[in-house]
């Protein structure tokens, strides 16, 4: 007999999220063991770590991106429990399990990278932060608008199309590198807006804590980013400590803590 703690539990997330880790992993891991992403052009070596010998090339920099798996997983367990989904994720649940899948993609996306120097590589890298950047803005924008799921998929698409599209285009920018990481901040700062925007409505209620815990982390882990170029005073090419990899370690959490801020969405008080 089915009990309320069974009706409410959905397995979809978490079997969503884990078979997306298993069959992502396991293809950019192949793809780094056999070569298929092609060869190595020193993508991402402008990263402190140094190219060691072997099919993974930046060690400490491509094995730190589980902690996006491991953050992925988190958030696919929290939404089992769809009580906890808060308002507009708790009307569609999907949306919970689609966050999930994007936060794991992070970690096989940046590992192609990281693990090869290619420019495929770096080109995975960069789609999984705009399958993310794209959520924030897109997920943002169509609860600004209070409309439903279909103006997130109209949405999302098109904003992760952008992002390649820009990243495509080349260019450098000051502080952030290079035209696609630019594109990414842009989507970032423009999700970060909106989620004022709504904290100020206040209908529904928004959880400030966990939305400013998220930014102060990513804002601490663009700090860490910085450190961990080549050429700054504290790189050391040779050690397996790099600063990059706590860059990805701090950025899996403030994804994490995203999806706790969006889950904590409760409705107004009646006036």
């Amino acid at each position: 007999m089915a009990t309320p703690e069974t009706e409410r539990t959905d397995r979809r997330p978490v079997l969503a999220a884990a078979a997306t880790a298993v069959v992502s992993l396991g293809v950019v891991l192949a793809a780094a063991r056999w070569g298929w992403l092609g060869a190595d052009v020193g993508r991402g070596s402008g990263f402190c770590e140094a190219a060691r010998p072997g099919w993974v090339l930046q060690p400490t920099n491509a094995w730190s991106n589980l902690a996006f798996v491991v953050a992925g997983l988190a958030v696919a367990a929290y939404a089992a429990d769809r009580a906890r989904l808060g308002v507009t994720m708790g009307a569609h649940p999907g949306l919970a399990l689609t966050y999930a899948v994007v936060v794991v993609l992070l970690g096989p996306g940046s590992l192609a990278m990281h693990a090869t120097q290619t420019r495929l590589g770096g080109h995975l890298d960069l789609l999984s932060m705009f399958l993310v950047s794209g959520f924030a803005l897109a997920y943002a924008v169509m609860r600004l608008a209070r409309r439903g799921p279909g103006l997130f998929a109209l949405l999302f698409p098109v904003l992760v199309a952008v992002g390649m599209v820009v990243l495509l285009s080349g260019g450098r920018v000051p502080l952030v590198r290079h035209s696609g990481n630019a594109a990414f901040a842009a989507m970032i700062v423009l999700a970060v807006a909106v989620e004022v925007a709504l904290w100020r409505r206040r209908d529904p209620r928004q959880d400030a804590a966990f939305g400013l815990a998220s930014v102060v982390t990513l804002l601490v882990a663009y700090t860490v980013w910085q450190f961990g170029r080549r050429g700054h005073p504290w790189c050391d090419p040779g050690s397996l400590l790099q600063w990059h990899g706590l860059w990805h370690v701090l950025c899996a959490v403030a994804a994490y803590l995203l999806f706790r801020h969006y889950v904590a969405e409760r409705p107004a008080p009646p006036p």
